[in-house]
Parts: C-alpha cells; structure tokens; sequence
C-alpha cells in the first residue's frame, strides 16, 4: 500500500505561498481550532475533530473536496497521520503535517525588507505567533531585535547573509513568548540590551538601552537611535533606522496599539501610550514604515509577505491614533484590560526575567497557542 506523505512545517509555508490549492483540514478538537489554527491568505481551511473519523460515518467526507490537496493537522503529528491513511485510501489527494501545531509553532520565515549598499533588514516572521523579529545588517556586522526561543534561526541567518551578530535587542520584556537574547549573546558573544526599567529587580548581564541614544552597527552610515516609547511596558524602547524605519517593539502595530494592562497598572500605563504617540513620535515623518513585533491578522502581511505598513497610514487608519482627547484616549486603551491576557504570561515573564528555569519541552509547551499583545485593530 502506498505511504502517506508528511510535509515539514517550511514545505507547507511554501505551499501556501506558492498560491497552490491546497485545503487545511484540522482534526484537532474544536475549541483547540478556534482558539488557534494556522492562517493564510485565500487558504480553505476546515475543522473536523478526529473522532468523528473513527466512527466511520460516510457524512464526515461531504464537504471535503476531491480537487485539491488536503494537508491534515493535529497538535503533534500522530492523529493527522492515521486521519491521512484513511483519506487516502478514499481516494482523496491527502499529506500529514509532520509535528503537527508543535511544529508549526517552531516555525521562522525570514524576509527582506529593504536592501541598499549600506544597509539590510530581515524580518523574521513567526508564523504561528504572530512574532517578528529583525536582524539589521551593516558592514559584516549585525544587530537582532526581538529575538524569539529558536536561537539557531539568527545563528543560520547570519551565516547565509554573512554577518557577525554584535547587538542583541529586546524592545521590551516580552509576556507572549521567551526571549531568544540573552542565550543568543551567550551563543556567539554579543552584548544584550534592555532598558534598565524592563530588567531591574532581575540578574540578567545587560546593557541598559536608555543609557544609550543611538547604537552603531557596523558601517558608521547605519545608527539605530533608541527612542523610549512607554505605554506598552514602562521601559518599552523603538529603533528609529535612517529615520525611515521605525521598529515599534509593541507599540504601535499595523492595526493597532500595545495593551498597557499587562503589569496591573492599566491607567497610568495608557497615559504613558498617551504622551509616546503625541508628543514622542509626533515629528515622524509619514513614509517612515513601522515595523512592529507582533501582528494580529494575516491580513497584516502585505504582498511583499512583510509586516509593515507607513506611518502615515497608521495614523490614518487607526481610530485610537487619532483620539487626541487624553482622558478619553486613556479610557479607550485602558478597557484592554478586560481582552483575553496572553496565556501563561506571568510564567513567560519570570523566565525572560532570568527567575525561572524550564526545560524545552515545557517552554515550547508555554508558547502554544496565539499573541494576545495588540489591541485596538480597525477595521
């Protein structure tokens, strides 16, 4: 009998990309689907859990469709393939995802942004997460921003585009996902920055980014200046590139802005966000392209597969953007605080804040599911 063919987490991501017809079909349970799936532009997918599988009801295989290939998914592998079999035998044109969700989530896809003489950008999309990371690239020498857990990913990245990582960056201490950084600068011996606000209290070997208002990587032409935007977090800092990219951290994203309810003190944080977006970021220029850490909606990726969108745009399309109102501004970002928190965010924190200690199994185990880092989307 003929094998069932199992496609990698990369395999699928270049299906989906390629624009071929392919059908989702996720056999994981359905409160586990809603809560999180994989998600692409113009994809089918379908949601019918495992065990109605199992009970050999001929009405289970009504809407799948015969035209196109059906990738089957489940949270790690194992009841995607057997699901896979019995379509098979049916005729269908069927592939399992080996690894399942576990392996989706794992998944990195880099993208250049901008490319010169003087200067690269990367953004480092994780898929499943909805994470972006940078590396910014000058001269043989590179800084990374916002790394996430999979550090091999930065490390290959600099061997392919042939730099040496000297800088690594977290915009602020993230609560969705654990931090690449600190284990990254371990790695190849770079130095670790985050703002002394974000990091007291802890013992992580840091660089205080607010003791520093511009970092050079490589070429003397690419400085990254690092503007303090709090409202997110109270050290939350962005990276101002040539004055034509800003990388906003979690605070401001394409459709949105950063929650400030994340340590308790949604109000006052909110006033923080206030002031950032007024008078910080004020003097911007429109055609500066922000470039965020987190996205909400597939529909933020745009047809370059890059995440970013001109400021000017944001500022027009962005309802909270534009409230100048203070009192009513704050009101509108602090009810945020009633929005699903990030799962097992305080676990997140205490182990980016060098507290806790787990092993991979349990850290990949705290990362499943979606960001729930940006609030106030248009649309």
């Amino acid at each position: 009998m003929e094998q069932v063919r199992s496609i990698t987490a990369e395999e699928l991501h270049r299906k989906m990309s390629s624009g071929e017809d392919l059908v989702i079909l996720d056999v994981r349970n359905e409160t586990d689907y809603n809560d999180w799936k994989i998600e692409g532009k113009n994809l089918r997918t379908m949601n019918i859990p495992y065990f109605h599988f199992l009970e050999e009801d001929v009405q289970v295989y009504a809407g799948l469709p015969k035209d196109a290939e059906i990738v089957i998914v489940c949270a790690k592998g194992g009841a995607s393939h057997y699901v896979a079999e019995m379509l098979m035998e049916k005729g269908y044109n069927t592939c399992s995802l080996q690894g399942g969700m576990l392996a989706w989530s794992q998944f990195y896809h880099p993208t250049i942004v901008y490319m010169d003489d003087q200067l690269k950008l990367i953004q480092i999309n994780r898929l499943a997460k909805g994470c972006l990371s940078y590396a910014v690239i000058s001269d043989g020498k590179g800084m990374i921003i916002d790394p996430n857990k999979e550090i091999d990913v930065y490390i290959e990245l600099a061997k392919t585009h042939q730099f040496e990582i000297e800088h690594v960056v977290d915009s602020h201490m993230h609560a969705d996902h654990i931090t690449g950084g600190p284990r990254l600068v371990k790695q190849v011996g770079a130095t670790y920055y985050i703002s002394s606000e974000e990091a007291k209290g802890t013992n992580l070997k840091f660089e205080p980014l607010d003791r520093y208002d511009r970092i050079k990587v490589g070429d003397v032409h690419v400085e990254v200046l690092s503007i303090p935007t709090p409202g997110h977090t109270p050290g939350s800092t962005s990276f101002l590139i040539d004055n034509r990219f800003l990388l906003s951290g979690d605070t401001i994203f394409v459709g949105g802005l950063g929650r400030p309810d994340l340590g308790g003190k949604a109000k006052e944080w909110a006033e923080d966000l206030y002031h950032t977006v007024f008078f910080k970021l004020k003097d911007l220029p429109d055609d500066c392209l922000v470039l965020p850490a987190h996205y909400a909606d597939i529909q933020e990726i745009n047809d370059r597969g890059v995440v970013g969108e001109l400021l000017g745009k944001i500022r027009e399309n962005n309802e909270i953007m534009r409230n100048v109102d203070k009192a009513s501004f704050t009101e509108q970002v602090a009810s945020a605080a009633s929005m699903e928190k990030p799962p097992n965010f305080e676990e997140i924190v205490a182990i980016n804040r060098g507290e806790l200690q787990v092993d991979q199994e349990r850290a990949i185990e705290l990362e499943i599911g979606p960001n729930r880092c940006a609030v106030h989307h248009h649309g």
